[in-house]
């Protein structure tokens, strides 16, 4: 879609080059969303593609993922043998059920700053106890894990004028074993739940419940729970009005599906363990 407010575009090839950050300044990633219905409240966007950060980079403790990253890129990655998690980043992209011209566009850093409920980015670097690196408008920068950089249905902890430069996932968290469950109520459809186990070495489990809420929620537990425990654990931090109520779903039957589904996850895992 035209953007027909639009008076300028910036092309910052260095954070020294940034633009202060005005009322009607958008940042421009993919654009995906952008781009996509009418935006008559901005006047300027700022294309952050001439910063050129590279996608993925691998350090002996993280796999830095670029705010900038696309879908196809992280998709595409050749991960080691020894990531267990690997299968995740695959299953999360799938989720999108979107088509290739936006797997090629849409970036990681947009899922996350559009703060979707069904976001599967947000699955994915919450479940992989990702952190976001932000670029504070005033100068330095904010660590937040991923967890807590979500506080809403659209709604996260960036200010006006703060940057995702990139999130970091712990090389330890891909070598966890894990489980993955996704459910909506079309086959082509939104994620009405998103459930990511993982299994630590020293028998710690963490559920990671996303698209079902409004935000994403973890669950920890020293050792797999009974059944009666996990479903406890889930009625008492996964309080009724965390969950999510629109189209794609409404709270009562993405409880259900939520604690349905966190049982097959817990199954899956406990059978997994030596």
């Amino acid at each position: 879609m035209d953007l027909n407010t639009i008076t300028a575009v910036a092309h910052p090839q260095t954070r020294a080059q940034l633009p202060v950050w005005t009322a009607g300044d958008a940042w421009l990633a993919g654009g995906t969303w952008l781009f996509s219905e009418p935006q008559t409240h901005l006047t300027r966007l700022i294309d952050l593609t001439d910063l050129k950060w590279p996608a993925l980079t691998v350090t002996e403790n993280h796999l830095s993922i670029a705010a900038t990253c696309t879908i196809a890129q992280l998709d595409g990655f050749v991960c080691p043998p020894d990531w267990r998690a690997a299968p995740l980043i695959g299953q999360c992209c799938r989720a999108f059920l979107a088509s290739f011209k936006i797997w090629k566009t849409a970036t990681i850093g947009g899922n996350l700053c559009m703060s979707l409920p069904a976001g599967p980015m947000i699955s994915l670097a919450s479940a992989l106890d990702g952190v976001c690196t932000i670029w504070k408008a005033g100068g330095g920068e904010q660590k937040i894990p991923v967890i807590d950089f979500i506080t809403g249905n659209q709604r996260n902890r960036l200010t006006p004028g703060d940057l995702l430069r990139r999130i970091d996932v712990p090389i330890a968290a891909l070598k966890r074993r894990t489980a993955f469950r996704q459910i909506s109520l079309a086959p082509v459809g939104r994620s009405a739940a998103l459930l990511i186990g993982s299994l630590d070495g020293d028998g710690t489990l963490t559920l990671t419940v996303t698209a079902s809420t409004v935000r994403p929620i973890r669950l920890s537990f020293r050792g797999v729970p009974d059944a009666s425990a996990l479903h406890a654990a889930i009625a008492q931090q996964i309080t009724d009005d965390l969950y999510h109520n629109d189209i794609h779903g409404q709270p009562l039957w993405r409880k259900h599906m939520t604690l349905r589904l966190a049982e097959e996850i817990r199954r899956e895992l406990l059978g997994a363990m030596p």
